[in-house]
């Protein structure tokens, strides 16, 4: 059973790695997005590709406000901290009781 504990220790952690960088390139993107970047810079082109598959379906499901405030990173990150709290936890949780 030891080897599961393990298994979902390294599973919680890289699990939190990954949202870890995720968040941070929602971050960045939203705070590139309020000085007018080039579209055609690589760096902005690999967050739009990176962030979108994210934040359309957000959007979709909360309409902006009628003065434009794209409150989708907003979401994105309070979904992103859940799941850093609730499933990273679970796991790390898992993992110690299976010790």
């Amino acid at each position: 059973m030891f080897i599961l504990a393990n298994l979902l220790t390294a599973l919680a952690q890289v699990v939190e790695v990954i949202l870890t960088i995720y968040y941070w390139l929602i971050l960045i993107r939203a705070l590139i997005s309020w000085v007018n970047p080039d579209p055609w810079n690589p760096i902005v082109r690999f967050l739009e590709r990176a962030t979108e598959p994210v934040l359309v379906p957000i959007r979709r499901a909360i309409p902006m406000f009628n003065f434009g405030i794209d409150l989708s990173p907003l979401i994105a990150f309070v979904i992103l901290l859940f799941l850093k709290s609730f499933l990273v936890r679970t796991l790390m949780d898992l993992a110690v009781r299976m010790r």
